[in-house]
């Protein structure tokens, strides 16, 4: 392995570089770093966020900078305000002992007239996103005519956030002379587009494979029905006591409700979407940067940009449509060399998608088996124990307080004590999944089937009234309003429908439809029996009658 030194770095930002903690390069430096320095060639690199793609076009800029000059040198777009205000911090850091150097972000939702002011006391490289740096140039504010380096960071997230046109019309008005680094996680037909038009001959550098995952990165999904997705989710962070994590829908309305359930169910977490003012997106953000907050739930065009280190778990509350949108996701956990899990809640219809993302990014994804209320008990339990095993006593402050302690405690043995003591902290956990339902999905039915406890219900609505399965789900948990309840084995006939609950909700389904019309026809909904026809092995239901 290659030191930074023997890439060619110089000692003044390598010292700049040892000050944050690192003493080697990453693979995509080790493959850049000295190319840069040494080629006059443009470049294009393959690799996932998260891989210290800055550093690796960052110093060698830094070091081919003339910082005497005032003259804006360098151009680095990237998609978005998070993005750019991180690079801009990390080349600030890999300079700190550089003299001279003034690199100014220029992003939306800042005051243009304070960006104004630094780009004009002369900024030699100049970080911005495509919409506001645009801005600058229609302004005048900002001459890139004679600019020797333009990097493109996150190329495919700017094509996919509709920044087309915008770099067209930024590229258009740089020199043809200069060096293009165009940096991207994926290789769609845009940036190969870009690579062509405005690229001359370059080098193409992958780190792992093009259009795959990170190495380090764990790919499960869990198979639910779809109204289960939000039990699920509780189960997976109650598994996981320690989880960091950024959860992904695909709306701001479901990023919203479901960052509201998880709060009101007492979960330290919160929403990051485009209805959110900037300055709640940046105390969002700040909260959970300072780990104040345990999840975050967003939407893809809020988060991305997003650099958070350390991250445990990417959650894929639904899939997206695009695999690109995927790779960006799971890319944010699994970071600098370290481990983590992408997890997808799906229903048995959206297999294929798995499937396909599979075949794209060159992964396995492994079906995991939700944790049942026992398991996530004992997990909760143990990280309770190891927590307190763990815990630094401070005596000089806890001294005063032990006489009065033990006097309180002093007709308890040590086993009640221990009892006592885990009970209190541990209660809600075994109060909460005492009788929880089996959420996994029984692969030998073709739609999910729990193993008991289950009732089957008739209902006098169906196709001819426009429902099919996820409507049908969607109408039935809208007026119910119960987040416990999930609805197995759904069948849409012409006229009438069936489907199954878990027997405990009975009372509260029937209470909640009683009153209930739809198209001015009341609602009729009743406990059905099963009967089976010999010479048809489908299932056949008959609602019972009195």
């Amino acid at each position: 392995m290659s030191t930074f030194k023997e890439l060619g770095i110089e000692s003044e930002i390598i010292k700049g570089v040892e000050d944050l903690g690192f003493e080697t390069p990453m693979p995509i430096q080790e493959e850049v770093i000295e190319i840069l320095l040494q080629n006059k060639r443009d470049l294009v690199g393959l690799a996932q966020t998260g891989t210290g793609k800055t550093a690796a076009f960052g110093l060698p800029i830094l070091q081919m900078i003339d910082f005497s000059s005032k003259h804006t040198q360098a151009l680095i777009l990237c998609p978005t305000r998070e993005l750019c205000m991180q690079i801009a911090g990390d080349l600030n850091n890999f300079a700190k002992y550089l003299e001279g150097v003034n690199i100014v972000p220029i992003y939306g939702g800042a005051n243009i007239d304070t960006q104004i002011k630094q780009v004009t006391r002369g900024a030699q490289i100049i970080v911005a996103t495509p919409g506001r740096m645009l801005d600058m140039m229609g302004r005048k504010k900002i001459k890139i005519s004679n600019i020797r380096w333009l990097v493109l960071d996150e190329a495919d997230e700017m094509l996919n956030m509709g920044f087309k046109e915008d770099l067209d019309n930024i590229l258009a008005d740089t020199p043809s002379n200069k060096r293009i680094y165009l940096f991207s996680a994926t290789m769609p037909d845009e940036i190969a587009r870009i690579a062509k038009t405005y690229m001359n001959k370059p080098i193409e550098i992958t780190v792992g494979q093009k259009n795959s995952g990170a190495e380090n990165v764990e790919h499960l999904y869990y198979v639910v029905p779809a109204r289960g997705r939000y039990l699920v989710l509780k189960r997976i962070a109650d598994y996981n006591p320690d989880i960091y994590s950024i959860v992904f829908c695909r709306t701001r309305k479901e990023t919203q409700e479901v960052a509201d359930s998880l709060i009101k169910d007492g979960y330290n977490a919160d929403a990051l979407h485009g209805d959110l003012s900037q300055t709640q997106r940046d105390s969002v953000m700040n909260k959970f940067r300072n780990r104040t907050l345990q999840m975050l739930v967003a939407t893809d065009v809020a988060a991305r940009g997003i650099d958070v280190d350390d991250l445990s778990h990417i959650i894929n509350y639904n899939l997206p449509d695009e695999t690109e949108y995927y790779l960006h996701r799971s890319g944010r956990t699994g970071r600098a060399g370290k481990s983590g899990v992408s997890i997808a809640i799906i229903n048995l219809k959206e297999i294929h998608k798995i499937k396909h993302i599979e075949k794209q990014i060159g992964k396995t994804f492994i079906h995991a088996k939700i944790p049942t209320g026992k398991e996530v008990c004992e997990k909760q339990l143990f990280y309770l124990i190891e927590k307190i095993q763990n815990t630094e006593v401070n005596n000089e402050n806890i001294s005063t307080y032990i006489p009065m302690i033990y006097d309180k405690l002093k007709g308890l043995n040590r086993e009640e004590l221990i009892k006592r003591f885990v009970s209190a902290e541990f209660n809600r956990f075994l109060d909460y999944y005492h009788k929880s339902p089996d959420l996994n999905v029984d692969f030998s039915i073709r739609d999910s089937q729990p193993e008991k406890n289950i009732t089957r219900f008739f209902i006098n609505i169906g196709k001819i009234d426009g429902f099919e399965r996820n409507t049908f789900r969607t109408y039935i948990s809208d007026i119910v309003n119960n987040k416990e309840m999930v609805i197995y084995n759904v069948d849409i006939l012409n006229n009438f429908s069936f489907f199954e609950i878990n027997s405990d909700l009975t009372e509260t389904l029937l209470e909640a439809l009683s009153k209930k019309k739809f198209k001015h026809r009341s609602i009729r909904v009743e406990p059905a029996e099963r009967k089976e026809k010999p010479q048809n092995r489908k299932r056949q239901f008959r609602g019972n009658r009195r």
